[in-house]
């Protein structure tokens, strides 16, 4: 397949990269600043905000994995949610797959979101509800966007590549994940496609 990856220097992104790379797919990594990525995998300076350059990467994608998310430090939310905004545009009416990076903060625990309970840190809070807010706009999407998002658990780092995890839907399955395993969860699901316009989750 040929797979892009928006985020691809990133702890997530790059991992996606790798495992997509190993697995003998076609690979293009979109990152602001051009990155230097892996032997073998194309890099390509972009910005999911710019909708040219999105249309054009996506054009030539089966498959597009966004490991993007808002910022952490007061940067501007809606600069996220306009860049999903353009790279759903971009795959509506086309056979291109969508997966986007969740969080695990819009996970349900007995119905409620894990972001609005009472013990989630209050400075996560903002970031997490914009990634939620980008779930719902997926949601609304009309029949002809084939999106997915895969929420993390509590805890992802990098770590060991084990190929052992569990997957679940709306519940957190665990409270931790190495990045390496949950870029192999990513690639499975392209490879073997399971939750179209559904979203699920991993952990250990």
């Amino acid at each position: 397949m040929k797979i892009a990856v928006y985020g691809a220097s990133g702890m997530v992104g790059s991992r996606i990269v790798a495992e997509a790379a190993a697995r003998g797919h076609e690979v293009t990594g979109v990152t602001r600043s051009g990155a230097e990525l892996p032997a073998g995998v194309r890099s390509v300076q972009a910005s999911a905000n710019d909708v040219a350059s999105v249309k054009e990467i996506v054009g030539d994608a089966d498959v597009v994995a966004v490991a993007l998310g808002p910022s952490r430090t007061g940067g501007d939310h809606q600069e996220y949610l306009d860049a999903i905004d353009n790279l759903i545009a971009a795959v509506r009416g086309t056979e291109t797959r969508l997966l986007v990076v969740g969080g695990a903060g819009g996970l349900t625990i007995n119905g409620q979101r894990v972001l609005d309970g009472p013990d989630f840190p209050a400075e996560y809070r903002p970031e997490s509800l914009t990634v939620a807010n980008a779930l719902e706009t997926l949601r609304g999407t009309d029949e002809s966007v084939n999106w997915t998002m895969l929420h993390p658990p509590f805890v992802i780092q990098p770590g060991e590549r084990t190929g052992t995890f569990r997957l679940g839907l709306d519940e957190p399955v665990g409270y931790e994940i190495s990045s390496e395993d949950f870029a192999i969860a990513v690639l499975d699901e392209f490879e073997k496609p399971a939750h179209n316009r559904k979203r699920f989750t991993v952990g250990y």
